[in-house]
């Protein structure tokens, strides 16, 4: 993703706010990364490149309210995921289907 993407989708033109953009940009794209069980190094595949660019503008517009579930002021509701990635799980897991990609989710335990 770009940040030229990200600045178009959130309408914003000036370069006031490139620092904390290219931050978004950086962790949401090592988040999906991990959730793709990419190895380091390896980029996200373009057909998955749309849900980096829709995490980083949720991410960007809960700025000043991070950690908050909900926000409310004059009448007005906001209500938070408690995973950005949460509506792009099918889209992360049919990839991983189609890749030969396997979760690790089932830790093992060794006794001695």
């Amino acid at each position: 993703m770009e940040l030229s993407e990200l600045k178009t989708m959130l309408q914003i033109k000036d370069n006031k706010r490139d620092d904390i953009l290219n931050l978004i940009i950086k962790n949401t794209t090592q988040a999906l990364s991990f959730k793709l069980g990419l190895k380091a190094g390896v980029s996200i595949p373009d057909v998955l490149d749309y849900i980096a660019l829709e995490v980083s503008v949720k991410r960007y517009n809960r700025l000043a309210n991070e950690g908050m579930s909900s926000y409310t002021q004059e009448g007005q509701s906001i209500t938070f995921s408690a995973n950005d990635f949460d509506e792009f799980a099918n889209d992360i897991d049919a990839w991983k289907d189609e890749n030969g990609v396997k979760d690790n989710n089932s830790g093992r335990f060794l006794f001695i």
